[in-house]
């Protein structure tokens, strides 16, 4: 099989390892890829050298997390999958690997593109976002930071029953947001930004900031724009990358004043009423975002701008080094 492997900062090889396919264990699936996707913001965080996430492999290591492929192969116990599905994971960039079925797997829809449903489980975790947050139907909610995983949050809130504004710092990025279903887009840095807010909210303001984006001045403008007693759903690497802080992230005036919740989108979600396990696992939710694109209310390759041959896959991750803006859905095909 063919792997990219990260050895160093700005430092990716791929190369070529052996997979054992033909002596499959009971629960295993082997999986041939067709396509995988960029996660823009933490593979460039991996791919520049920015300090290492905790739980995070070292270098050198795999990249990636977002893969849609073909299975090939089961195990003689593997029940809910059979040779033939199309299969999302959250397997790093390959040409094929083999997987367990109680991993991370899900299957995919007949009538959904496959440009769609490998964005699934990225879609899934901006959906965790507002489960997270506790969202309730009807609430003004604002996302700052609008890549991948911050216009998802935009299109699924929308879908959830929100009041959806889009904050960045790029018109494409806004125009984008447009597109997804934002009520109102602003410019993060616009000097009348908290006056249009209170006037497209009636005057209630944002009960809900969904944060995707990892510069600490973001973080500041979250608490800034929130409500009191409202909540900030951070999904971000906040700081990574970022040079010391100039200021108190945690300053009364902003925090404690406001009586700010602050939230973690790490982990799984509370539920009213528990059952046994975890009502929303990965899977389930993930089955739950691919039916929403099989209904048609939920299209990701509306954003892809971006298309390349496994190939070239250093060419798309030095863009992403320069934060061209224009780049915002990459798909790498893995076909040769």
């Amino acid at each position: 099989m063919k792997i990219p492997i990260l050895y160093g900062p700005r430092d990716i090889r791929i190369e070529e390892q052996f997979l054992q396919t033909d002596d499959l264990k009971s629960d295993q699936i082997w999986v041939q890829t067709e396509i995988t996707a960029l996660k823009i913001g933490t593979d460039r965080g991996n791919y520049e050298g920015a300090e290492q996430v905790p739980g995070a492999p070292d270098y050198p290591r795999w990249v990636g997390d977002s893969s849609l492929g073909i299975v090939r192969g089961v195990g003689s116990a593997v029940t809910h999958f059979q040779i033939g599905d199309r299969v999302v994971t959250q397997q790093p960039h390959q040409s094929e690997y083999i997987i367990d079925q109680s991993a991370n797997i899900a299957k995919v829809p007949d009538n959904v593109h496959s440009e769609d449903a490998v964005f699934a489980y990225l879609y899934t975790l901006s959906g965790h976002c507002y489960r997270k947050a506790h969202f309730q139907m009807g609430e003004n909610v604002a996302i700052i930071g609008l890549g991948v995983l911050g216009l998802g949050a935009v299109a699924l809130g929308r879908l959830f029953g929100a009041w959806v504004v889009g904050l960045g710092n790029s018109p494409i990025r806004l125009e984008m947001a447009d597109r997804m279903g934002a009520h109102a887009t602003y410019m993060s840095d616009d000097p009348d930004l908290e006056m249009k807010l209170d006037d497209c909210t009636d005057g209630v303001g944002i009960d809900l900031v969904i944060l995707t984006a990892n510069p600490w001045p973001a973080y500041q403008k979250a608490l800034e724009i929130v409500r009191p007693n409202g909540r900030v759903s951070i999904v971000s690497l906040l700081g990574r990358g970022e040079p010391p802080l100039s200021f108190n992230p945690l300053a009364m005036e902003w925090f404690y004043q406001k009586g700010i919740s602050i939230i973690a989108v790490s982990g799984i979600s509370g539920y009213l009423y528990p059952t046994n396990g975890n009502r929303f696992a990965v899977n389930r939710s993930s089955a739950y975002t691919l039916s929403l694109m099989a209904d048609g209310r939920l299209e990701p390759k509306r954003l892809i701008t971006h298309r390349f041959h496994y190939t070239e896959m250093a060419v798309a991750y030095e863009m992403a080094y320069r934060r061209e803006k224009s780049m915002l859905g990459v798909i790498f095909n893995w076909r040769d």
